[in-house]
């Protein structure tokens, strides 16, 4: 369970963090937002492996966000949590592309196990699986960095971030997005923080003599991209 990341998509303030604290109490490295829109742009970030949603949300409901997020091809697991008992609406959502269907008011315990059960579906390809980008492959378990032969290991803040700018490519990323994904909604850190773990990052990139680099693009942000091969 150690660096599991789940996201809650709840507007209700009081619930989200009700919701919040019951899955970090369990282990998970939670992020909260509280509309469909934000909610769908942290989904589609790949960082997370389950997500708890909300149906009635603002600027996009559940029902919407289920679906984009299935028509770009996430398979991210998604458990439903809503006031809605209506079988038709149960329908709807597990069609929309849910993996569970809860109704509020909910039992903690049973949250939480959904949760538990939801993000044990495919525990080996979680164990297993290595982003690559470049030259470069990211273990997603030993928190390691690699090039060829040579690896070093990362800090959680390190890893985060490169596993977010390996996820996304050649798109940039600003710094506020990357806190928010990165050091969560609640944390007090701000941008010069992100200046601090991407020069950790480059400093590790140019240990492994690897050929991508993180390029700074001014007034936005950062991105990754590849050069000429450092043999």
């Amino acid at each position: 369970m150690d660096g599991l990341r789940a996201l809650v998509v709840e507007d209700e303030k009081r619930l989200a963090e009700t919701v919040g604290d019951l899955l970090r109490m369990d282990g998970y490295i939670t992020d909260i937002c509280h509309d469909g829109e934000s909610g769908l742009d942290n989904a589609l970030s790949g960082i997370y492996d389950v997500c708890v949603l909300d149906i009635m949300l603002p600027k996009l409901d559940g029902f919407e966000v289920l679906r984009r997020l299935r028509r770009e091809g996430s398979g991210l697991p998604v458990l439903l949590l809503t006031a809605r008992s209506d079988v038709a609406d149960r329908v709807r959502g597990l069609d929309s592309g849910a993996d569970y269907y809860l109704s509020k008011p909910f039992e903690p315990k049973e949250l939480v196990a959904c949760v538990r059960a939801l993000t044990r579906r495919q525990p080996e390809i979680r164990e297993t699986s290595v982003i690559e980008y470049g030259d470069l492959k990211l273990d997603k378990n030993g928190l390691l960095l690699k090039r060829g032969e040579r690896e070093i290991r990362l800090s959680r803040k390190e890893y985060g971030l490169m596993e977010l700018l390996m996820l996304n490519r050649e798109r940039a990323l600003d710094k506020e997005t990357m806190l928010l994904k990165v050091w969560g909604y609640e944390s007090d850190a701000d941008e010069n923080s992100v200046e601090v773990y991407i020069s950790f990052l480059r400093r590790k990139l140019e240990h492994l003599r690897s050929s991508v680099h993180i390029r700074t693009i001014r007034m936005v942000g950062y991105c990754l991209e590849k050069g000429e091969d450092n043999n």
